[in-house]
């Protein structure tokens, strides 16, 4: 069976996000690149598997491609996130939080998640449906049928 045609979200965001190229790409997007060239020279990606990454994350609604033209060039395309982009910013904070502490740092340079306001870090959390913050010890998965998350109420 395709990912992309499983019940479960997160088999079907794995259809979309399938590789530690999406991760990154997206990253850099969040870090302001967003050209076919900023990608590739920022990330030491090959050409061909960045052509792939993009163009699958285009395919799937995370990234558009918006024309741009450099004086005396051709038109291109940049890529920038879509508002289903900007939503992964809750996962790639979770994965940096997880990261910074579960997983050694090397030397260079690493990257906070911080409010535009007043630079101040952020975290991802856990909440309720009435906004009341879980501890991830506290929360199970459980499997339903099509019936049950048909009745199941919305996710906040």
């Amino acid at each position: 069976m395709n990912a992309l045609d499983s019940q479960c979200g997160i088999a079907r965001s794995l259809g979309v996000l399938s590789d530690s190229w999406s991760f990154l790409l997206l990253r850099e997007a969040l870090l302001g690149k967003r050209t076919f060239a900023q990608f590739r020279d920022s990330l030491g990606i090959a050409s061909d598997v960045l052509s792939t990454r993009l163009n699958t994350l285009v395919e799937h609604g995370v990234l558009e491609k918006v024309p741009y033209q450099e004086q005396g060039q051709r038109t291109r395309d940049a890529y920038e996130l879509t508002a289903a982009g900007n939503e992964l910013k809750l996962v790639l904070v979770a994965m940096q939080q997880w990261g910074e502490a579960n997983v050694p740092r090397g030397p260079g340079v690493s990257m906070l998640p911080v409010t535009r306001a007043g630079q101040e870090l952020v975290r991802a959390v856990l909440v309720d449906a009435s906004g009341v913050n879980v501890r991830h010890e506290d929360v199970d998965f459980i499997r339903v049928s099509d019936t049950d998350a048909a009745q199941a109420p919305a996710p906040c």
